[in-house]
């Protein structure tokens, strides 16, 4: 179903392409930045011609950037009485959890929902 804005732009559903976003989340695993820049990118090319993209493509880029708060935080936390590692394990959970669960809430036409977000984007 094809629907046309006051811009007249054409807009289209297109869930593989939400999908993809929060997957593209697992190549900081991959090149070690990826998870931030692909999303980024994803989202400012389509978030105004893909029905959900703006409100998926702000929870990746938040969760991301509350990653890397919480690496930044947590690693001389480490020093700290060791409880950085917590915060460095609770970051790596959520990293390998979250994507894939928000992957299926977007193929199945729901709503992103990020545990332990920072909306920096509103």
């Amino acid at each position: 179903m094809e629907l046309v804005n006051k811009n007249a732009v054409a807009v289209r559903e297109d869930r593989n392409l939400l999908v993809i976003t929060h997957l593209s989340q697992y190549l900081d695993f991959v090149t070690g930045f990826g998870g931030l820049l692909v999303p980024l990118v994803i989202w400012l090319t389509t978030k105004d011609t893909v029905i959900g993209m703006n409100e998926h493509g702000k929870s990746v880029i938040n969760f991301q950037l509350s990653l890397i708060l919480y690496l930044i935080i947590g690693i001389p936390g480490i020093l700290l009485f060791g409880l950085g590692i917590l915060l460095l394990v609770f970051a790596g959970i959520l990293s390998l959890v979250m994507p894939a669960i928000n992957a299926i809430r977007a193929s199945n036409g729901e709503s992103p929902s990020y545990f332990g977000t920072i909306r920096f984007i509103s």
